[in-house]
């Protein structure tokens, strides 16, 4: 862990004056000799190991956006957080701290990923190094890609093929130099990298990584199948959940001993499931039973549903808070089985394959019920399938960072879904596409890199 934090410490050094529209340049001497600047692919790897930082460093900015759950007006007024509150309630005000936040934290883990790519164009691929070489070069790939679709997801607004290259997208860093003026791209060249960083990742990584902090080529090909379902691209998200679930397809048993649904934490860590591990930053507003879970999305669980006990806990006032993270005590915001399953659902029957639709809706639930009490689901309407899909999809990936992505998108297809809070008396909505779905860029990037705000 020394060794991985000197490398650390390094990268973050000169990261202080990452999106300065122009700096001075950077001196020709190091500053300090005690940096150990990476140039082997230990090194690289060593770099890319760092979990606490690179897998724990998720944006939450969508998932207190959206609408899994709800605070009284105590809770709410309590919270000393005013920049949560703020997003919370979708007002246009400051919704971040200054320099550590959910912005500041995905670049710097995009900037850790260039290090690796430029790094390792440096080094001599052969015989003997090849597999490591192929691993990291796609590790690297693959976490750029995570971060940028993870920030899109937060800070623009949803896809649309007809807007994609007119949409404000992300500022693209593609290498380490900071002296580089930020200016954000069109949303079509945001998701244009994203894709050929997994699709580039999906060709190097091993199908079995050394550990599911890693990524690998199942957990790759499940990333694209989300992107490409945040495009709308229905065709590419099926056939990369089908490219997942062919490494891939294992799903936990709630009957079985791997699960525990009245435990205070009724999964393990690294649970079968899972392929890629990671989690978002925690956001105070969620913390404890501060964060009571939607009164009718609680009601929508049946009650032979194992998932009702296993995803949560009753409060004192009789509302329900939110146990069931595959990341114990904290918000699982990685890549898993379930998910793929739910994404090739819905692919299918929106591309008019109703029966294999369901059949992969069935074989997800069927491991969610108490055995013997599920009753497969059957119907001959396509309309009336989606239906279903999309809120077990809402019910099955409940506080994973994903349901933002699917009100936005969904909201893109005319479902119309309007959202709401109550705050002291004060009602306020969230219409459909409504410019606040892309967050405000934090000030203090605005301010220092002239580029563009999200508009209001």
């Amino acid at each position: 862990m020394r060794y991985i934090n000197t490398l650390l410490s390094f990268i973050l050094a000169i990261m202080i004056t990452f999106f300065m529209s122009s700096c001075k340049k950077f001196l020709d001497e190091k500053s300090n000799k005690n940096y150990v600047i990476p140039a082997t692919l230990k090194d690289l790897q060593a770099l890319l190991d760092d979990y606490a930082f690179i897998n724990y460093r998720l944006p939450f900015g969508g998932e207190v956006s959206a609408d899994n759950y709800f605070l009284s007006d105590e809770a709410l007024t309590s919270l000393t957080d005013e920049t949560q509150r703020n997003m919370y309630l979708w007002l246009g005000e400051r919704n971040y701290p200054l320099e550590t936040n959910d912005w500041s934290f995905c670049y710097k883990v995009i900037y850790i990923a260039n290090t690796v790519l430029e790094t390792i164009e440096k080094i001599n691929r052969t015989n003997d190094n090849s597999f490591l070489f192929d691993d990291i070069k796609g590790q690297a790939l693959f976490l750029r890609a995570l971060y940028y679709h993870n920030a899109a997801l937060v800070w623009c607004a949803a896809y649309s093929g007809q807007t994609a290259e007119t949409s404000l997208g992300l500022p693209l860093r593609l290498n380490t130099n900071f002296n580089e003026k930020s200016v954000r791209s069109t949303l079509e060249e945001t998701y244009n990298l994203i894709i050929g960083d997994l699709n580039e990742a999906v060709k190097r990584l091993p199908v079995t990584p050394v550990h599911v902090m890693r990524p690998s080529k199942p957990a790759a090909f499940a990333l694209l199948s989300r992107v490409h379902l945040s495009m709308g691209e229905y065709v590419n998200a099926k056939n990369n959940a089908d490219s997942t679930l062919s490494y891939s397809a294992t799903l936990l048993d709630y009957n079985s001993s791997d699960v525990n649904p009245s435990a205070t934490n009724p999964f393990r860590l690294f649970n079968p499931e899972v392929m890629y591990h990671a989690r978002m930053q925690f956001p105070s507003i969620l913390a404890g039973s501060r964060a009571k879970i939607d009164t009718l999305l609680y009601r929508s669980y049946d009650n032979n549903d194992m998932r009702k006990n296993a995803f949560f806990r009753i409060n004192a006032d009789g509302s329900f808070r939110f146990k069931g993270s595959y990341d114990p005590g904290n918000f699982f915001a990685g890549l898993a089985t379930d998910e793929v399953y739910l994404t090739r659902a819905e692919c299918n029957i929106r591309l008019n394959n109703l029966a294999g639709g369901l059949a992969d809706l069935n074989t997800l639930l069927k491991n969610r019920y108490q055995t013997g009490l599920f009753t497969p689901i059957t119907t001959s309407n396509t309309t009336d399938a989606l239906d279903i899909v999309l809120s077990e999809r809402r019910k099955e990936l409940l506080m994973r960072g994903i349901r933002w992505m699917d009100l936005k998108r969904l909201n893109i297809e005319n479902a119309n879904i309007t959202i709401s809070r109550n705050y002291n008396l004060n009602h306020y909505t969230l219409s459909p596409n409504d410019l606040r779905y892309a967050l405000l860029i934090p000030e203090d990037v605005i301010q220092l890199s002239g580029m563009q705000q999200n508009p209001r």
